[in-house]
């Protein structure tokens, strides 16, 4: 009989397992890019549904109609709060000035943390463009946005002229990404609130016989050193952990989001309003949860864009 194999679940590599502070990811490295561009946009996930296209890869499928799995991304209009600046002070990058947008919306009053001072500094070493999204113009039942930093590329002459050319007008998601590219994919997992060692860990339910436990470790760990080791599967608080994921195919940018919709709108959801992003395969989260996409930081494969010959108005669970 084949050996059975029941791998570890909870990766080591993420450590310390813990909850993240707040709904929406922070983006932490930023892909470099020659020209001055936007790096990053958003969107809110509303489902998953299947789409059809013709292979053009070079697969044995080649030339056929393949039917492919796509998570439903509604990305609103994001609007410019302030132009943040940086200077480095070590290996800290500090804030030493912001210039705020002119104009602003009332649903900013819900958030604390506005910027209300200008300052802009002779000197600096980097700059962020702080944004705000426009959750109203979605149907998920919400008003007050979520702020967020996103970066530009370029050399620092070309940042601050391209920072300011969009502090005072809507950013679309057609002015940062295209169809057929890869991207990052900036996501709160689902939170499962707090879980036993079998579902946490994965580890094997012990026969009825077994002394004082069933859904538990056979063993905490030896008595000397007289302490339980970090990596000794425990019940706990399980998900809502941030988690990126690299080198997303987006397959394609849809201006027309009533072709998507079903009748009553998507499901746990609401009606598609805004231009929609379809994204190959699933993302971390659940519905109505705020998803950053960013440019890949990881080389970026070369890959066709593919002819869509029929998108699906079934939304998946």
């Amino acid at each position: 009989m084949p050996r059975t194999r029941s791998p570890r679940r909870g990766s080591m590599q993420f450590w310390p397992r813990k909850r993240a502070k707040r709904p929406y990811a922070r983006v932490r490295k930023w892909a470099e890019r020659k020209e001055p561009r936007l790096l990053a946009f958003a969107g809110y996930k509303a489902g998953m549904t299947h789409i059809q296209i013709r292979d053009n890869s070079q697969k044995t499928t080649k030339g056929e109609i393949v039917s492919e799995a796509v998570t439903i991304i509604e990305c609103p209009p994001i609007k410019p709060l302030a132009i943040r600046f940086y200077k480095k002070d070590g290996e800290i990058f500090k804030v030493i000035g912001q210039l705020p947008a002119k104009k602003v919306e009332k649903e900013l009053q819900r958030k604390s943390n506005i910027p209300k001072k200008g300052l802009e500094p002779e000197e600096f070493d980097d700059l962020r463009l702080l944004v705000y999204t426009q959750p109203k113009l979605t149907g998920i039942g919400k008003k007050k946005p979520e702020i967020f930093e996103i970066a530009l590329s370029g050399e620092k002459k070309n940042k601050i002229e391209q920072a300011k050319a969009f502090l005072e007008k809507d950013i679309k998601i057609e002015d940062v990404f295209k169809e057929g590219q890869k991207v990052d994919v900036h996501a709160i997992t689902k939170g499962k609130g707090f879980q036993g060692t079998v579902k946490r860990f994965g580890v094997k339910i012990r026969q009825h016989k077994a002394e004082k436990t069933k859904r538990g470790v056979g063993s905490l760990g030896p008595w000397t050193p007289k302490r339980v080791a970090f990596s000794v599967p425990q019940p706990g608080k399980m998900g809502y952990h941030m988690r990126t994921e690299y080198n997303r195919w987006l397959m394609a940018i849809t201006k027309k989001p009533q072709d998507l919709n079903q009748k009553g709108g998507i499901t746990h959801y609401g009606l598609l309003k805004n231009s929609t992003v379809l994204l190959k395969g699933s993302v971390s989260g659940p519905k109505k949860r705020l998803v950053i996409l960013t440019e890949p930081i990881r080389k970026e494969t070369k890959i066709m864009q593919p002819e869509i010959v029929y998108v699906s108005k079934e939304s998946k669970q």
